[in-house]
């Protein structure tokens, strides 16, 4: 098969489009034949080596988490799934190696759920990854619902669309950072936008003078945690993605989990209309780099997509 890989960490120099070895299929795992690949952030850092310190790799190392696609061939133990069927899903495993940048995919059943028919190839792909981490953060983290205002930092990216959307179906009122060409955007997905830098606090109290409920950070930096601290009445309800040092002013750190029921849950919200993907751009698979070195500009709206054909 085709697939995109590297020998060694580095830049964009060392991704390589190449053969390999069919995968092999376990028999919890289905083969799934890739229509397309979510591009997400953590590639680039898993390309630069910098999970290295907490997760395994193994070189060659298949890179990508996100997949959309169809079931060519399935474990001899499922009875989830059989051959023909549409799916998506987060396949991160426990070491790095056999991601989802290919044209084949050996996918273990937890790690899935059935593609809305609603979405494209590349909306399918793009929701996983992004769309778990807003769902765990908000839903079992948070625990965000009707009557809650919750502050999202970056509420315009690919995480911050889909925890927009996410947030306004469970009843919250959201109040949205983002740049004020995309203040427009988060006003279709149902949020309040306000601009970052100098002055956010006074900003969001003009939204909601007795501060908000609830903050979702969703980049780094001292701002995101230094304004959320003024913001929450409780600490215990900001949650970062990105930022440890949540930890100390009593907040949580997500770090997104492969989740069947929760995936479907996406699934299910998509199928109701309450949330749909923005697909920012696409590349044919042999232009992984290039799709990477746009994800790392970090001005994107919505999701990038390796077409794989």
């Amino acid at each position: 098969m085709k697939a995109i890989a590297i020998n060694r960490y580095g830049g964009p120099e060392v991704v390589e489009y190449v053969e390999l070895p069919d995968p092999k299929v376990a028999p919890d795992t289905v083969l799934v034949r890739v229509r397309a690949a979510g591009v997400n952030p953590v590639d680039w850092q898993v390309r630069e080596g910098r999970l290295d310190a907490v997760v395994d790799a193994h070189f060659p190392l298949i890179m990508g988490w996100d997949v959309a696609g169809v079931v060519e061939q399935v474990g001899a133990a499922v009875t989830e799934y059989q051959v023909g069927d549409e799916v998506m899903g987060y396949v991160r495993k426990d070491a790095i190696q056999h991601g989802t940048y290919a044209e084949l995919v050996a996918a273990p059943v937890r790690t899935l759920a059935p593609k809305p028919a609603v979405l494209s190839w590349a909306q399918a792909a793009g929701l996983p990854l992004a769309g778990l981490t807003a769902y765990q953060g908000l839903v079992h983290a948070l625990a965000i619902g009707t009557g809650d205002t919750l502050l999202i930092h970056a509420a315009a990216g690919g995480v911050g669309g889909l925890a927009t959307q996410i947030a306004v179906a469970r009843g919250a009122r959201v109040i949205g950072t983002a740049s004020a060409h995309n203040h427009d955007y988060l006003r279709s997905l149902g949020a309040e936008p306000v601009s970052y830098g100098e002055g956010l606090v006074e900003r969001v109290r003009a939204l909601a003078p007795d501060g908000v409920d609830a903050a979702f950070a969703l980049v780094g930096g001292g701002e995101p945690l230094d304004s959320s601290r003024a913001l929450v009445k409780d600490p215990a309800r900001i949650v970062s993605i990105v930022d440890p040092r949540v930890l100390a002013i009593g907040g949580r750190l997500v770090f997104v989990r492969p989740d069947a029921a929760d995936l479907a849950a996406l699934g299910e919200l998509v199928r109701s209309g309450r949330l749909t993907v923005t697909v920012a751009s696409t590349f044919p698979l042999a232009q992984a780099a290039s799709a990477q070195l746009l994800s790392a500009e970090g001005r994107t709206r919505g999701k990038i997509v390796l077409l794989v054909s």
